[in-house]
Parts: C-alpha cells; structure tokens; sequence
C-alpha cells in the first residue's frame, strides 16, 4: 500500500467511470444536429431532378435500343413509373421508410396536379386559338346566323342568337329552381326526420344523375306527353332538372355552417321557427347561399344533352321562349364545328371560348361572394350596422329621462292631496295662517 506524505495532494484513480444519465450521454456525443423545419431542401430538388434525368434517359433508351416500344403515351407512362421507383431510391438514401412512403405519395399527388392543370391549359389555350379569328370581329357578337352560308367568311355572321337564348334559358332555370332548392335545403336541416333523410339521399344522388337523362325525361314528359314543342322553356326545364339538386346540396351544407347557438337565441326570444329561418338562418348564410346558386347556374349554363333534345337548332334570334327553336352556346359550338368549313369551325370554338369565359365569370362571382364565411359582413355591411348600434345605444339613453317626465306627469293622485301649484298655494295660505295665530298669542 502506498503511503502519501503528509500536505501532499490524493492522486487520481487508474480507471474513470463515467457518469450515467441522458445528461451525459449528451455531453458524450455531442451537440445535436440541427433540423430543418423548410417544406423544400436542397436535397429534394437534387432527387428530383436526378429521378427525372435517369427516368427519361432509361426510358429514351428502352424505346430506341433494347426493346420494340413506341408510341407517346407508353413512353410518358414508362417514363413516370421509373421516375417515381428512381425518387424513391434516392430519397432512401437519406430517410426511413415512413419518410420515403410520404415522399412519395406527394410526388404521386403533386404530379397528378401538374397533368390536371397542363390539361386545363391546353384545352383553354387550344379553344381561344382555334377561335381566334372569330373572336377579334365584332360583329361575331352582334349579328346572327340568319345571313351567313357555308361559305361566307368570318364578318358575316354571329353568335347573338345563342347569347339571347342561353341567358333567357337560364333565366327561367333560375326562376324555377332558386327557390324550389333553398326551400328543399331549409327543409332538410330544419325539420329532421326519416322523411328528410330520404330526401337528401335522393338529392345526392341526382348530383350524378347523367345530363342526357334529364334532357330525355323532359323530353318524354313535357313534349311527347304533353304534347309542348320544342322551345327555350322546355330547355329551361331540363336545365332545372340539372341545377336542382347542386343548388339543393350546396345550400344544404351551408345552412349546416350556422352556428346553432344563433338559432337557440332566437327561440329563446319567444321567435317562432319561420321567423328564425327567414330572420336569422338565411342572413347568415347569404354569401353562401349565392355560391350555391352561381354554382348551380355554371353547371346549367354548359349543358349541351338536355338542350339538344328540348331545344331545337335555329339560325334566328328567338326571344319567346314559349314558341318555336332556342339555340344556347353550348348547342351552337356543337353544331358550328361539325361542318367541313373553316369559317363554321372557327365560329364554333369562338362561341366554345365565349361560354368559357361567362363560365368563368360565374365561378370567379362565386368566389368573390363566397370567400366571407357566415355571418361575416361587407365594409358596407358593418358601416349600416354600427350606424343602426349608434341609434340604439341613444334610444337607450333617452329611454330612462323619457319614464321619469312621463311618470311625473301621469303621477296618481290621493283624495285630499293636491298636487302642483294647487298644492303650493294651500302651502302658502296654511303657513301664513299658523303665522297670525302665533302674533295673536302673543
């Protein structure tokens, strides 16, 4: 055993022992790296770019060196499927499996978004230039084709009389179903019951209902059974039959949107169940119920089955819809492209782009009306409501000096008890007398 000197400092054992804890398992590795939280790093794009790059090198080579395929199709086909197994390698390399399983749905996903948007394009694109010649003269949308033959060129000729028909068309489609599907959609969230759900089951699933199927049940029930020709109202019934059930289900989950504390306020007022639908219920869901409704009109607006067997084909501006052929955008870019002649063709792919843009419109309306959620209100909206606060809030003041005049005037009066000036002059007379007998006295 070694012995120390005296004052002489204890030296330090042979073997260290480290210390254990998750403490100083940290100090024993390390500080820790540093994640990044981006949404996109550099390694992703490095993935994908390479994925791509090898994707359509091994595919140019398949197609052109080791095996007999052709065609565009096939080769776009090949070329995603080698991209998304080549992705999913290289991301491999640098994450787990569940990494690489989300890594690869969203380039699954984001794909099928790029394919949805680049047909989009491609079919606005194709249509505005096909239509190109028609569109840049003026008279395309202010003369009909009562004038224009085969053969005459672009400035004879236009599409007004399928304008004028489709907007009367739709006109009545709205009459008709407005309130017919805002009812429906009140009925279903407001009165509940095995009745309404049977109803709403059969709305969901009119939504799927074909457009050639509408337009032949007018058409059996309307002109062969009725005996009605064929004209702009029996059109406009089949549209009806169209737009129903999308105005029906999008107001419907609208109304579900208002909050239910609103409705029990209102009953708790002593307000009865239409007073508190038509007062409470509909304005709150206003921006959405003019969604539901413009999301209706552009579903009508495009259909080309229901009219083609209601409507009739005419060349001539027809303002009664009741009486003879209605010819609707739709019916008429049908028509117009199915002749040889370029003039005809270019004149139906330009009524193609002007019913795009109405529709267009129409969903950019929506948009604009529905982008407030329920109850949420325009600068408008708030400056006529603030202007409506301040007159109560004064109402309110007023009403407290308001009683207090009135129940001085109206106060009750007790036999013997005179009240204002006559109640001041006994006063008076009854003092001055206690005065004389008090001096006699003395």
């Amino acid at each position: 055993m070694k012995t120390l000197p005296p004052g002489a400092p204890p030296s330090a054992p042979a073997t260290t022992v480290p210390a254990a804890g998750p403490e100083a398992a940290r100090r024993t590795r390390g500080p820790e790296e540093r994640r990044s939280t981006a949404t996109l790093r550099a390694t992703d794009a490095y993935a994908v770019l390479g994925a791509a790059a090898a994707s359509l090198s091994v595919t140019g080579l398949l197609f052109t060196r080791l095996a007999p395929f052709t065609g565009a199709l096939a080769f776009v086909v090949i070329a995603f499927v080698l991209f998304v197994g080549l992705y999913a390698l290289l991301v491999s390399f640098d994450e787990d499996g569940p990494a690489v399983a989300d890594r690869i749905v969203t380039v699954v996903v984001h794909s099928l978004a790029v394919l949805m948007m680049a047909a989009l394009v491609f079919v606005v694109v194709y249509t505005l230039w096909e239509g190109r010649e028609a569109l840049r003269h003026l008279n395309f949308f202010t003369e009909d084709m009562v004038h224009a033959g085969p053969l005459d060129p672009i400035t004879v000729g236009g599409i007004r009389h399928a304008v004028v028909g489709t907007l009367i068309q739709i006109s009545i489609a709205l009459v008709i179903t407005v309130p017919a599907g805002l009812v429906c959609a009140v009925f279903l969230n407001e009165v509940p019951g095995r009745f309404s759900r049977f109803v709403r089951t059969i709305v969901e699933a009119m939504t799927a209902l074909p457009s050639v199927v509408a337009g032949l049940f007018i058409y059996a029930m309307a002109i062969v059974a009725l005996g009605l020709d064929k004209s702009g109202l029996a059109a406009a019934l089949a549209l009806s039959v169209m737009m129903l059930p999308i105005i029906i289900r999008a107001a419907d989950v609208v109304i579900r949107l208002v909050p239910g504390t609103l409705r029990e306020a209102a009953y708790a007022t002593g307000s009865p169940r239409w007073r508190t639908v038509w007062h409470v219920v509909l304005p709150t869901a206003r921006s959405g119920l003019t969604t539901a409704v413009i999301l209706g009109t552009a579903r009508g607006i495009g259909e080309t089955s229901p009219v083609l067997l209601t409507a009739g084909y005419t060349t001539v501006s027809n303002n009664n819809p009741t009486d003879g052929a209605m010819t609707s955008l739709p019916l008429a870019a049908f028509n117009l492209v199915k002749s040889p002649e370029p003039a005809y063709i270019a004149r139906g792919f330009g009524a193609a782009a002007t019913l795009m843009a109405l529709v267009l419109l129409l969903f950019v309306l929506a948009r604009v009306l529905g982008g407030r959620g329920p109850g949420q209100l325009t600068r408008r909206q708030q400056h006529r409501r603030v202007k409506g606060s301040r007159r109560d809030l004064r109402r309110i003041e007023d009403r407290p000096r308001t009683a207090e005049r009135a129940a001085t005037e109206h106060r009750p009066r007790t036999p013997g008890t005179a009240t204002g000036t006559a109640a001041d002059e006994a006063t008076g007379k009854a003092t001055g007398k206690a005065a004389e007998t008090t001096e006699k006295e003395e």
